[in-house]
């Protein structure tokens, strides 16, 4: 079989020319991503060799005999000294986010992009206090250093074609966030919708299908996001397909998404690719070849980049491979309010894929708009920069309230002149914290960070085994890659007792939350089991949901989720890993119940 021109030409950079890990992907198995040397097998050798140093026993199975952390974390460092040259992370979260040392909070259930720091926001509220002390202005509450979004009867098309009315407010975030994202105003416009669920039914609605168009997707677990599209494409009678990913590594089944991508290529036209560069949940890493494979046979692309980690666009693939569309999001402050807002960036050049649909308008689109709150006789009322007819008959009809409104944290510079109940915003400063710092750390820092918290994790993960059992059952089993230097920063997993019975993964996160351990949960969905052997057998009796679980539709695995990102620091990982341990205690779950009944507080239900 002779490579594409996409794939010989991609060749050499998959031997590691690439700042991003994600083109060695795939190396093991697919003839697409094959180096034509060993050097990035013995780097990844030579990387497990390191994670598999860095805990100074191969097992344990009792919770109490686990090393210290000030021994792991020297052991840790001794196996990865590179390490130490990330304390400019831990020296930004000891300055702006003194809340997840202070109150023990360790999140691990944040992906996308934090617009502001914690200090930030504290710090928003007496600079707004002293924009009330003129007595020609009414009183402001402290929860005018937020800012709302409001929503528009808008298509997308339009949108894109068109624009509309920025304030200087939103022109402001536009052009910090297309910054941030390194992503060219002159190649893609981006529009602020109100989450990803409702940019992934706005790109379904508003994508131009043709009669035998397909949607094809890259998921190795569900996501409401993708079954709102599904469900929207389905009702246009487009035909849905999906990769599938082999049992029990959920590596991507590359031959039959290949034939997908390639097979009639005529049929493909009108088309829709939705892929993502990394699973959210297991860390499974794809190739950016995927995408070029795409858009050489006929496919429109949509780039998830919503589990990237901060600064990954600005790798080499994506400035080679552009997407149609790239859809991410963006919260508040990391491990305080993950409410936000959703990016979707569509190229200038693909708009004639969107639908002209007269008149038809898509709901999720929003613009950001200055908002204040102004005490009056004991109510609230919110006073945006502008508000058309239209918004406020939507008011005054219900469909719109202050409770539905999502507020995003801006500060002010007081020294300007400004009319905080006009038009006028040349006195507005925007302040994102978040960013800045992801900018000022840069991309090679974060990546390697987290490459070895993740990875030492998951081999502390593995180094747990139930006691006085023959075959050293383990506690936990991960599912998807390993120790990896290539996997993403997020880990998919269960807890099994002394038995080998599931422990239910919402129990796991109802008893981590009890601990300031914030977790996840999702289905693993897609799987193609072989029944080559017991193990299989097994897990598909023991572990699959649904009531036809030879179904491969049906074949969803309940896990457990944990994802790290740029402020989680080793202190964080050697917590969940004290945590989980304590289920090798075959009482544990009893034992919690009985504890936080005597401490008067609601018992876990099981």
């Amino acid at each position: 079989m002779h490579p594409s021109r996409a794939e010989a030409s991609s060749q050499p950079c998959f031997n590691g020319c690439f700042p991003s890990p994600f083109l060695a992907s795939e190396r093991s198995h697919s003839t697409i991503s094959k180096p034509k040397v060993n050097n990035v097998a013995a780097s990844q050798d030579d990387f497990a060799a390191a994670t598999s140093s860095s805990l100074p026993h191969a097992h344990f199975t009792n919770h109490e005999s686990l090393p210290s952390l000030h021994d792991s974390y020297t052991s840790f460092t001794k196996a990865f000294p590179q390490f130490l040259t990330t304390s400019e992370v831990d020296q930004i979260r000891a300055q702006e986010y003194h809340h997840l040392n202070q109150y023990s909070n360790t999140c691990f259930d944040y992906t996308g992009y934090g617009l502001f720091s914690h200090a930030q926001q504290q710090r928003c509220f007496p600079t707004i206090a002293s924009c009330s002390s003129s007595s020609s202005l009414p009183n402001l509450t402290s929860e005018a250093s937020f800012f709302d979004v409001s929503y528009k009867s808008v298509s997308l098309q339009s949108q894109v074609l068109y624009g509309g009315h920025d304030s200087e407010l939103e022109s402001r975030i536009r052009k910090r966030i297309m910054s941030f994202m390194n992503v060219s105003e002159a190649e893609y416009t981006l529009v602020f919708i109100a989450n990803e669920v409702s940019a992934y039914k706005i790109v379904a609605d508003s994508f131009q299908f043709q009669s035998n168009g397909q949607l094809l997707t890259v998921y190795d677990h569900s996501s409401e996001a993708l079954d709102v599209m599904i469900e929207s494409c389905n009702k246009q009678g487009v035909n849905v397909l999906s990769a599938e990913f082999s049992w029990p590594n959920l590596r991507l089944e590359w031959r039959k998404l290949k034939k997908m991508i390639m097979h009639k290529r005529e049929k493909r036209k009108g088309g829709l690719f939705v892929f993502p560069l990394h699973s959210r949940v297991t860390g499974a890493p794809y190739s950016y070849v995927w995408m070029s494979m795409a858009q050489e046979n006929g496919w429109r692309v949509m780039l998830d980049v919503c589990a990237l980690k901060p600064k990954e666009m600005g790798t080499l693939g994506l400035s080679l491979f552009k997407p149609d569309f790239m859809v991410c999001s963006f919260y508040k402050v990391f491990g305080e309010n993950p409410s936000g807002f959703g990016c979707l960036f569509v190229k200038n050049s693909s708009v004639s894929s969107l639908k002209d649909p007269g008149n038809a308008t898509s709901m999720g689109i929003i613009s950001l708009v200055p908002a204040f709150r102004q005490s009056h006789h004991d109510t609230e009322e919110v006073v945006t920069e502008t508000e058309t007819d239209q918004e406020v008959f939507a008011k005054q009809d219900g469909a719109s309230s202050t409770s539905e409104i999502e507020e995003l944290s801006i500060s002010f510079d007081s020294s300007k002149d400004r009319n905080v109940l006009g038009t006028k915003t040349e006195g507005l400063e925007i302040a994102c914290r978040g960013l800045d710092h992801a900018d000022s750390v840069g991309l090679l820092v974060i990546s390697s960070r987290t490459k070895y918290l993740v990875n030492w994790l998951v081999n502390a993960f593995m180094s747990l085994k139930h006691p006085h059992h023959e075959n050293r059952l383990s506690l936990i089993r991960i599912y998807g890659p390993k120790v990896s230097s290539f996997r993403g920063p997020a880990m998919a997993f269960n807890i099994f007792d002394w038995k080998g019975e599931k422990i239910d993964p919402t129990l796991v996160q109802k008893l981590a939350d009890r601990n300031n351990i914030s977790l996840s949960s999702s289905f693993l969905r897609n799987i193609r089991f072989s029944d080559k052997n017991e193990e299989e057998r097994q897990t598909r009796a023991s572990e699959v949901e649904g009531s036809k679980k030879t179904s491969r539709e049906e074949s969803r695995i309940f896990v457990v989720t944990a994802a790290l990102g740029l402020l989680t620091n080793f202190e964080d990982v050697y917590r969940l890993w004290v945590f989980l341990s304590r289920f090798l205690d075959a009482d544990f779950v009893e034992k919690e119940r009985w504890r936080y009944l005597a401490l008067n507080q609601k018992t876990i239900e099981v």
